[in-house]
């Protein structure tokens, strides 16, 4: 049921069925019955098959059951929390640890007002906003990886 031939656009009758809003295939098809009964059954289909063909390919596996009393040693929450949980476990008042994790949204929020000051696009003629994304961007990427490490060594990366 492919559709070799491209569409003539002096034609009249398709002139006129492009008019009515009827043109969204070459020759101004109609979306029902062509595509609600032909096309989207097979994609649902195609996405059903591929998602069942993945769970008997991969089958998620059932771990050990939970025991809530017994906690791990070293408990890391989700990947983009890292650097937060960093902050608060390696500040020594919990109260400033809270302030500093309060202060990164507050931080993002600023940074529209400090990209306003400069009109150019291009990131090389804005140099302070560039240095304060690099420097972020740096110090974000040492405190994710640093919350892997035991708390020892989460200042050095164990480098030192």
């Amino acid at each position: 049921m492919s559709i070799l031939k491209k569409p003539d656009l002096s034609d009249p009758k398709l002139r006129e069925k492009l008019a009515q809003g009827m043109g969204h295939n070459y020759y101004g098809e109609p979306a029902w019955p062509n595509d609600l009964l032909y096309t989207f059954p097979i994609v649902i289909m195609g996405t059903i098959a591929l998602c069942v063909a993945l769970a008997v390919l991969d089958p998620a596996m059932v771990g050990e059951p939970s025991d809530p009393f017994a906690t791990p040693l070293e408990i890391l929450p989700e990947w983009y929390l890292y650097p937060s949980f960093q902050i608060l476990r390696v500040v020594p008042n919990k109260l400033l640890g809270i302030a500093l994790t309060g202060a990164i949204p507050l931080g993002l929020i600023l940074v529209p007002f400090i990209e306003n000051v400069n009109k150019f696009q291009n990131p090389f003629r804005r140099p302070v906003a560039t240095t304060v994304f690099m420097i972020g961007t740096l110090v974000t990427l040492w405190m994710g990886i640093g919350a892997t490490f035991p708390i020892d060594k989460s200042f050095t990366l164990g480098l030192f």
